[in-house]
């Protein structure tokens, strides 16, 4: 099944990549709820999280982890919140949020506005600390 995330992966539509190895990809979301609201998706399209294999499963959160210590260097917060939904898009995703607050992960929320250049200076300095 071809989803709009596996559309980011093969890069048929831009994204603002934090960083991808062999199994998984990572890049901001384009209606974030605080600068560096980041997506780690696998490169294999599985609809529900927890139909993902148990050693993939693992290996995905290893990645996050790297990604959220990268998110952390870069943006001023208390910690990465991280949530997995699953309902927006048939494509198993994990959410990276940086929060100083329990409500700064609410997705009602408005979604902040950036400019292109403000997602590109993001996504530049979160990729150049990510340690995979």
């Amino acid at each position: 099944m071809e989803t709009i995330f596996t559309k980011i992966i093969n890069g048929t539509i831009p994204s603002y990549k934090i960083a991808e190895d062999e199994f998984f990809y990572a890049f901001l979301d384009i209606n974030p709820l605080a600068e560096g609201h980041t997506l780690v998706v696998p490169k294999l399209a599985v609809d529900y999280i927890f139909d993902i294999e148990d050693q993939l499963l693992g290996n995905m959160m290893i990645f996050a982890k790297k990604i959220a210590i990268a998110i952390e260097k870069n943006i001023r917060c208390k910690r990465i919140g991280i949530t997995v939904i699953g309902l927006e898009v048939p494509h198993a995703h994990i959410h990276l949020v940086p929060i100083n607050d329990i409500y700064d992960i609410d997705f009602q929320k408005e979604k902040l506005k950036l400019s292109a250049d403000r997602f590109a200076e993001i996504a530049r300095m979160i990729a150049n600390t990510v340690q995979l």
